[in-house]
């Protein structure tokens, strides 16, 4: 129904605008009001033409061009009746007139056209839902995307909404994976795997958005841009991106926060039992980890390095880079 709703409000403005057109340009030579819209639509087609021989149309664009003749017009219309005032018998008023017109016309249009990213006139993730719902909308980041933890995420069920793949995130992946350096080819192709099994999970919807920002070069603040006109959210596992779109009022999920926040709570005094592979920092110390990385550092265990023990936890340190499980012995403990 919205589609519908917009597409005939979309033909109305281009009737009228065409309407009004041709009375500026004819004068009303024409009775008739049908040849009038004819004409005027003509009009129209040669200036929609114009523009796509200069740029990538989308609906977007379409939608811009023509509320942006609307408003040419009605200022050229006002325009028009100031200057009938002084002019109406000036022989040439007529060319004046229509001269006018077409200047405020192309004008609105090329200000309609460079404005439509930050009016978001049309909007392409039109979702049919209740009233009471929302579609909401996540910007996949080339790091998350590379990451792939995500797939298992959508799979699990615990993302819900759209997923919105930039096309310029798309070409980032492509030049990754046609890299020389094989690490970074890898990369790239794990990225490409990921998105073609999240493209295929019934669970979420993905779209491709199409939509690009020739005047900025960094992926990162084409991002930031993107989920501002979107109104969408940015997934990410970037730290940097995190704080630049935060800065700029953009919500972000970011994938790491998700996996501390389900890392198993530890406290102070309770018995775990671990495998210690290597030494610490300190003489004395060695080095365990949990199933989920958390590293666990124990005091006085040096020489138990290589076997299953059964530690006691002492404190726990919640640091910028993760956390951090500090640990003694319980056989040491005992002496």
């Amino acid at each position: 129904m919205k589609y519908i709703l917009y597409g005939l409000f979309l033909i109305s403005i281009i009737i009228f605008s065409g309407y009004q057109l041709a009375l500026n340009f004819t004068e009303g030579i024409f009775s008739s009001p049908l040849i009038n819209i004819i004409i005027g639509i003509s009009i129209i087609a040669v200036f929609l033409l114009i523009r796509l021989l200069v740029i990538k149309v989308t609906i977007r664009t379409i939608s811009a061009f023509f509320f942006g003749l609307l408003i040419g017009l009605i200022v050229s219309s006002l325009f028009n009746q100031f200057l009938a005032i002084f002019m109406s018998e000036y022989e040439y008023w007529i060319f004046i007139k229509s001269v006018i017109t077409v200047i405020l016309c192309y004008l609105g249009i090329l200000i309609g056209i460079k404005a439509k990213d930050e009016f978001n006139l049309a909007i392409p993730y039109v979702k049919l839902v209740r009233e009471n719902e929302s579609t909401r909308l996540v910007i996949l980041d080339t790091s998350v995307i590379i990451d792939g933890r995500i797939a298992d995420i959508v799979n699990a069920g615990f993302m819900s909404g759209k997923f919105i793949i930039p096309r310029f995130i798309l070409k980032e992946l492509q030049h990754i994976a046609d890299s020389e350096d094989s690490l970074k080819r890898n990369r790239g192709r794990r990225g490409l795997d990921i998105l073609n099994k999240i493209k295929t999970n019934s669970k979420i919807q993905v779209s491709v958005q199409e939509q690009d920002f020739m005047d900025i070069k960094e992926v990162d603040a084409k991002l930031v841009k993107l989920a501002k006109i979107l109104g969408g959210k940015i997934l990410t596992n970037d730290y940097n991106l995190n704080k630049i779109a935060e800065l700029q009022g953009v919500d972000v999920l970011n994938i790491n926060d998700l996996a501390n926040a389900l890392r198993p709570v530890v406290l102070p005094g309770e018995n775990l039992k671990v495998q210690l592979v290597k030494k610490g920092k300190e003489q004395s110390q060695a080095l365990a980890y949990l199933d989920d990385g958390t590293m666990i550092v124990v005091d006085e265990s040096k020489h138990l390095i290589g076997k299953k023990v059964n530690v006691e936890v002492t404190s726990v340190l919640q640091t910028s880079a993760g956390r951090m499980i500090f640990a003694v012995p319980v056989v040491n403990k005992n002496r």
